[in-house]
């Protein structure tokens, strides 16, 4: 009875495997069709006959705009300013720290750089480091894009 079982056992396996056989040809039929439809979705550049007259084109002006920032998000939090100037509406946290010496060691850095880095404390005992602080969320978001190519946690606090 064990024997039939095991080679039962074993036979199911074999035809799992053979089963499981990727098939080239399917992987082939798909790749000549995005082949072709790459091709003929390439527009052919056209030419001038003589009897054409050329257009002119006016051209295009370009307006920069600020995008808006509507899904960003910010961190509610109820911070206390512990050492700095003063938090506006929205600010942007590039480090966040249980002893305070290492966020005053940050906020040297910062201030270094040219940052007016503030630190600020939160009602579970977490000091965090705010590089700048803003009245509006696109110019916080600005800011936090920016400094993420050094602080890549870098996130928006709401006040």
């Amino acid at each position: 009875m064990r024997n039939y079982f095991v080679m039962g056992a074993a036979f199911c396996v074999a035809l799992a495997m053979v089963s499981c056989k990727s098939s080239e040809s399917a992987y082939k039929k798909a790749y000549d069709k995005a082949k072709q439809q790459q091709t003929t979705a390439q527009v052919p550049t056209q030419q001038q006959t003589p009897t054409q007259q050329p257009t002119t084109v006016a051209p295009v002006q370009t307006v920069t705009t600020t995008p808006v920032a509507t899904n960003e998000t910010a961190r509610s939090e109820n911070v206390t300013l512990v050492s700095g100037a003063g938090l506006k509406a929205y600010s942007v946290v590039v480090g966040s720290f249980s002893v305070k010496a290492n966020a005053e060691n940050l906020q040297k850095k910062l201030n270094a750089a040219g940052y007016a880095a503030q630190i600020a404390s939160n009602p579970q005992g977490m000091f965090r480091v705010i590089a700048s602080t803003f009245d509006d969320m696109n110019s916080a978001v600005q800011s936090r894009n920016t400094l993420r190519a050094q602080y890549q946690d870098a996130w928006l606090l709401r006040k």
